[in-house]
This record gives structure tokens, sequence and C-alpha cells, in this order.
């Protein structure tokens, strides 16, 4: 049974998705992680997301909001020595977007159909996954970690230019790919068979947000939230393809 295919389960579910949504925007925008805008776009979001996969789908967003959260304010005087640190009035709805964007798209079609439920929840929770991978490794790669290297040349480069990588930012990158995933596992987003597939998917989609950010960003052919969006597509589709494809098998 999909959202609209009876309106006694709908209307509650609305009402608990929207509720849930708008208090977990207002906590954001009170914290000042995000602008109005991006407040807004969450909310929206988040319901569509919620409405696909269940209120409990909430969860995985919330910890990816906290883990992002958490580790930009980490080291942020000195990430402002670099002058890499997030700017005071948070992300907008563009980033917003990029970063969740896809894990929507990816689930939405379960507002309509119930097939490949768990294959779509997949995808989802990979770009989740590598969304608060990437900002963690980025983040806390900045903080704690030495000189970045380019992924392409491995040549030192300055902290917080595009396509740099750090051997911490990479530990810390799988270990928060790995709390999401576990997120969408415990609100049973993702089935335990697909759990490796999707970290794994999710951890190879940072390393291509990097590849990404060293080929076509720093020369600026790409924007930031262009490679952000590129790269959660990446993971959202091998962690749909992997599966997908034993189904057919």
């Amino acid at each position: 049974m999909n959202f609209f295919q009876s309106w006694q389960i709908a209307i509650p579910q609305l009402i608990s998705a929207a509720g849930l949504s708008v208090a977990l925007a207002l906590l954001a925008w009170g914290l000042r992680a995000v602008t109005a805008g991006a407040a807004v776009t969450g909310v929206l979001l988040a319901i569509i997301f919620c409405l696909a996969a269940g209120p409990a789908a909430l969860l995985p967003i919330l910890v990816v909001f906290l883990l992002t959260f958490i580790s930009t304010r980490i080291g942020r005087r000195k990430k402002e020595r670099f002058g890499t640190a997030e700017h005071n009035r948070g992300r907008d709805a563009l980033q917003i977007f990029a970063n969740v964007g896809v894990a929507v798209i990816c689930a939405s079609p379960l507002l309509f159909v119930p097939y490949a439920r768990f294959i779509l929840l997949g995808g989802a929770s990979a770009a989740l996954a590598e969304a608060a991978g990437d900002t963690v490794s980025s983040e806390l790669g900045q903080a704690f970690g030495n000189r970045p290297r380019l992924i392409t040349t491995l040549r030192q480069i300055n902290p917080g230019d595009n396509g740099g990588v750090t051997v911490i930012g990479t530990v810390f990158s799988f270990l928060a790919a790995a709390l999401v995933c576990l997120s969408c596992r415990w609100t049973n987003l993702l089935l335990p068979e697909f759990f490796w597939i999707t970290l794994i998917a999710a951890f190879l989609g940072t390393f291509v947000d990097s590849l990404l950010g060293a080929t076509l960003e720093r020369p600026g052919r790409l924007g930031n939230n262009s490679v952000n969006f590129t790269s959660t597509v990446f993971s959202a589709a091998l962690a749909i393809a992997v599966p997908f494809t034993r189904w057919l098998l």
C-alpha cells in the first residue's frame, strides 16, 4: 500500500511528517545551521521523504544534520584562520537540496507504487550517507588532519582547497557514512543484506566528490552544490544498481 491508496492512513502520516519536519527545521534554524529559505526547503523535502518511507525516516535526516552541524563547529577557529569556516548564517536552500534532494528523489516513487521499496530506499540511504561522509571528511580533515593532498596528483595543497583528501578525514568519512547507514537500518529503510552495498556505495561517492572537486570544481567548471549533488547521485545509483542487477539475475 502506498501513500495515495488510503486517506485514513495518509492524513495521520502527513500530520506526523509535517510536525516532525517543522520541529527539525526550527531547531536547525535556531542553531543558525541553516537559513530561513533552507529551513523551508528542508521541511518540504523531509515531508516528502517521510510520506514515501514512513515517519521514522526522519531519523536518518536528523543523524545527517547532527553529524554535519557538529563537524562544522569542531575546530572552527582553525578553519577561520584558513578562511574555510562555514558562514554564520548557515547552509542555504541549494546546499540542502544538493545534500538531501537525491535521497528524496529515490524515495518519491514509493508515494505512487510499492515496487522495489527496499532497493529504492537503499539508494536514498546511500545518498544521505554520502552527504554526511563528504561533509564530515572535509570539516574534520581540516580540524585534525595535516595538509591535504590533491586526489589526482597527491601533491600537497592548502586546507579547504577543492579535491583535497586527508587520511583522518577519510576515516571520519567512513565512520559518518556507517552511522547514517546504521540509522537507516534501525528505522527499517535498509535491509541487512543491502547494508554493506549501501555503505560502500556511499563511501565511494565521497571519493567521486573529491575527484570532481579536483577536475571540475577547481577550474570553475562546476560549483560546489553541483559536485555534491552529482556525488550523491553516483552513490544512490550504485546502491540501486547492484541489488537490482542481482534481483534481475
